[in-house]
């Protein structure tokens, strides 16, 4: 995992663990994390997936990316 990746993960992380986002909160969109975070659109999706994957969040198709 690279520098970015990492970064950018540990923030995702840590809104959630902090609170500042709660179970079946929106994720900020793509778009907003690239600009907040800068990251590129495709380090984000990486980052999303793999939260997906641990069942951390949910995406929703149109939607956007849920706390679970």
């Amino acid at each position: 995992m690279g520098e970015v990746t990492g970064a950018v993960e540990a923030t995702i992380r840590g809104w959630i663990a902090g609170g500042e986002l709660k179970s079946g909160d929106r994720l900020p969109s793509e778009r907003s994390m690239v600009a907040d975070l800068g990251a590129s659109r495709s380090t984000i999706r990486l980052v999303l997936v793999r939260l997906v994957a641990e069942g951390l969040v949910k995406s929703e198709h149109g939607r956007g990316y849920f706390v679970c």
